[in-house]
C-alpha cells in the first residue's frame, strides 16, 4: 500500500541502572520503545520510528550536483597535467636551496582537570547525564585527565568473564542513588587496573565505596548516556 508506514530499527544495550534515561532521551529523539529485555546486568531496548521519504524533487537536484562535480574533476585532472613539468622543475630548483630550521614548541606540563581549575567541569559535575554538555566535554578533552570526589554507582562483570567488570561511577558519596551529573563508566578493567592507592587500600571494592578518581576522557557515548573513562588511579577517602 501506498501509504504504509515504513519503519527504521535500533537495538541499544544498557547497564542495569540506566535504562528509563536511555529510554528518555530515544524517545526525544522520535524512537518508539516496542520491547524491553531485562538480564542479570544488561538490558537490551528494541525502538522504531517511521522513515522519512526522501522527496524525489531533492534526488533529481542530487543527480545532477554529481554530474557537475565530475565535469570539474575531469577538467582538473587535464589541467594539472599539463602542470606536472613545470612543478617538477620548480621543486628542483627549490631543492637546492637550504630549508629552514622548524620551530619547535616547548613541551608544557599535563595537567589534571578538576572542578577547582575547570568551570566547566565542575559545571558537567551537576548537570544531566544526557546534557549535550556531556558530549562536548567529551570531544573538547578527548585523551586529557580529570579528577573528581566520587563512588561506585553499579558494577557488573564484563561479558562472561569474571574477572573483569563494567563500573559505573558517579560524583559526589550517594552511590547507587546518584542522580546528578554524568554516568561515568570504566568498561573491561578488573580492580587491578583501578590502581588503587590511599592509606587503607582494599582488597576489593563495591557498590557505594567512596574514591578519589583521577582518569582519561575516552568518549561520551550519546545513545546509551555513557560517559567513558580509563583508570589512572583510585584513592580511598
Amino acid at each position: 500500500m501506498a501509504d504504509e508506514i515504513k519503519y527504521e530499527y535500533k537495538t541499544v544495550q544498557t547497564v542495569r541502572g540506566t535504562d528509563g534515561l536511555v529510554i528518555s532521551k530515544m524517545q526525544k529523539d522520535g524512537w518508539e520503545l516496542v520491547e524491553q529485555l531485562s538480564g542479570r546486568f544488561r538490558t537490551t531496548l528494541n525502538f522504531r520510528r517511521p522513515k522519512k521519504p526522501l522527496p524525489w524533487r531533492l534526488i533529481g537536484v542530487g543527480a545532477v550536483v554529481l554530474v557537475v562535480l565530475a565535469a570539474i574533476i575531469g577538467a582538473g585532472v587535464v589541467l594539472s597535467d599539463g602542470d606536472e613539468e613545470k612543478d617538477a622543475s620548480a621543486n628542483v630548483v627549490t631543492s637546492e636551496k637550504p630549508s629552514a630550521t622548524p620551530t619547535v614548541d616547548e613541551p608544557t606540563a599535563t595537567e589534571v582537570i578538576t572542578a577547582q581549575n575547570n568551570a566547566e567541569f565542575a559545571a558537567l559535575l551537576k548537570a544531566d547525564p544526557c546534557d549535550e554538555a556531556n558530549v562536548n566535554f567529551a570531544t573538547k578533552h578527548e585523551g586529557q585527565m580529570v579528577a573528581f570526589d566520587g563512588s561506585i554507582r553499579h558494577t557488573a562483570s564484563y561479558g562472561d568473564d569474571r574477572t573483569r567488570y563494567d563500573f559505573l561511577l558517579g560524583p559526589g558519596d550517594k552511590g547507587p542513588q546518584t542522580t546528578d551529573g554524568p554516568n561515568f563508566k570504566y568498561e573491561d578493567v578488573n580492580t587491578g587496573n583501578l590502581h588503587l592507592t590511599g592509606k587503607q587500600v582494599p582488597a576489593t571494592v563495591a557498590v557505594g565505596d567512596k574514591f578519589r578518581f583521577v582518569a582519561e576522557v575516552v568518549e561520551f557515548n550519546t545513545v546509551q548516556c555513557v560517559f567513558r573513562l580509563a583508570p589512572v588511579s583510585t584513592e580511598t577517602r
